[in-house]
């Protein structure tokens, strides 16, 4: 008989479906695992409910689950953010040693991460923010892991979350990502772009549907679409979620769903942050926007009383054309998302002083993540050939790929608009694609009625410095150095 050990090498706090996975899946790995919940019948479920799969040991107070930890001791966090996850940390921080290391898993605010860094650090302690991406699944197959932190605590926790990461080609999909607050920025982007993303398949389904492909037709063309450049976790479920029959009544799942989609947060924070940072992520934002839009009844309800406009119906002459259109506007958008994404990880590490390796971020997204895509090797590739790249549209292997696509863009948005059919994701793209490439834009208007009802200044194209001009006098210009 196999002698139970004496001392865990990791622990986990919070045996809710996310934590209990992640502690089963570092079981599995052949790690003892110490688990703890506050209330202890969950960790008493997982124990009798998956005890034979590794080593646990489970603990009723924070005292025994500490005292059962391998110095230095490792824990991860995985409970609710905000108020939760600090007063966990404040029952904790009591118990533990100089050098133990405390990781929030959870999708907490990098900016309390960057607080809580410091506070901790400050007392002896490592503080670990890890961005954790594949939901219930991920935590217990292997997820993607975006642990920011101290390099020296990363050099204790990280070859354990790289074990239990996916992998991709044999590589793990964990990563350090940077200092303090920087894994829980990643992930927050990360996020951003899945909002993108899933509010942009929206959007190509319900011009389908509005060409008037079922929902199983529709299916079927997601899953081809799935097996070329568009190849993505969210693609592959798209497909999957469109067959599904609701068990109650035989009809087609996503038809008996609230038309209403809810958010957590972590989108409207990586618009926030974007605004912060003067990085423009329109398709990001629309998509926020979106889903606040589906749930806000009492407009839809007003809306539908009193605006009229076109049915939503798409009458085309040549169905299969049409949804080829489709699948070239939507890989374009899905470009732009995460050109955006990117960009403000790239403007985001240089701001908080991070020095995020955006070619780093790309790789561990490869697997194991929700936005895992084909795309992502090849984003990884410019990024590691350019790591000053702009902007990934603009990238040598990119760029005429959209260049060659955006006719059918263009159709799609102007269909979606003679149609009645809301793409707020496709319209913003390319909006952002064209003001990119524009040689000249309206900014000059806008700058020059700032001039006028503010006296904010302007700059001039043959001329070094700052002017303005006596809009209510003689309209002289004056030089504002």
């Amino acid at each position: 008989m196999t002698e139970q050990p004496t001392k865990a090498d990791i622990g986990v706090v919070g045996m809710a479906v996310m934590g209990s996975n992640l502690a089963r899946n570092l079981a599995h790995h052949g790690y003892t695992v110490a688990v703890y919940n506050r209330s202890g019948d969950k960790t008493r479920a997982l124990v009798e409910d998956h005890g034979s799969e590794g080593s646990f040991l489970a603990s009723e107070t924070p005292e025994e689950f500490v005292a059962s930890l391998r110095a230095p001791r490792s824990i991860i966090l995985m409970v609710k953010a905000g108020a939760p996850t600090d007063a966990t940390i404040g029952t904790l921080l009591p118990l533990l040693s100089p050098g133990d290391i405390i990781m929030d898993g959870g999708n907490a605010y990098f900016r309390d991460t960057i607080r809580r860094e410091r506070e901790i650090s400050a007392k002896g302690f490592h503080f670990v923010g890890a961005g954790i991406s594949g939901g219930e699944h991920g935590a217990l197959t292997g997820p993607a892991i975006m642990p920011g932190g101290t390099p020296e605590s990363y050099r204790i926790i990280g070859p354990m979350l790289e074990t239990i990461s996916a992998h991709y080609e044999g590589e793990p999909c964990c990563a350090w990502m940077g200092p303090d607050g920087a894994g829980h920025f990643v992930k927050m982007i990360h996020n951003g772009i899945e909002y993108s993303d899933m509010q942009v398949i929206g959007e190509a389904y319900q011009l389908l549907r509005g060409a008037g492909l079922s929902n199983a037709q529709c299916a079927d063309v997601f899953a081809r679409w799935n097996t070329g450049d568009l190849s993505s976790y969210l693609i592959e479920i798209t497909a999957e979620v469109l067959r599904a029959k609701d068990p109650r009544t035989g009809r087609d799942l996503v038809e008996i769903i609230k038309d209403r989609a809810r958010m957590k947060g972590t989108g409207t924070w990586t618009v926030q942050t974007a605004l912060e940072l003067g990085v423009p992520a329109n398709g990001i934002a629309e998509a926020v926007f979106a889903r606040a839009e589906s749930s806000h009844d009492e407009l839809r309800a007003a809306g539908r009383a009193a605006l009229q406009g076109p049915d939503g119906a798409v009458r085309v002459d040549d169905r299969e054309a049409f949804i080829e259109d489709v699948h070239r506007a939507l890989w374009c958008s899905k470009v732009v998302s995460y050109s955006q994404g990117f960009d403000e990880i790239r403007t985001g590490g240089r701001e908080f002083g991070w020095d995020i390796d955006v070619a780093e971020a790309a790789r561990i997204w490869r697997d194991g993540c929700i936005i895992r895509a084909a795309l992502l090797e090849r984003i990884r590739r410019e990024y590691t050939a350019d790591p000053g790249l702009v902007s990934l549209m603009c990238a040598s292997s990119v760029a005429p790929e959209m260049a060659a696509n955006q006719d059918a863009w263009r159709r799609v948005v102007a269909t979606a608009a003679e149609s009645g059919v809301p793409a707020p994701v496709f319209s913003a793209t390319l909006a952002y694609y064209d003001m990119a490439r524009a040689p000249r834009v309206n900014a000059a208007l806008t700058q020059a009625q700032r001039d006028f009802f503010g006296s904010h200044t302007y700059e001039r194209v043959d001329d070094e410095g700052h002017f303005h001009i006596e809009w209510t006098a003689d309209r002289s210009e004056t030089r504002i150095d």
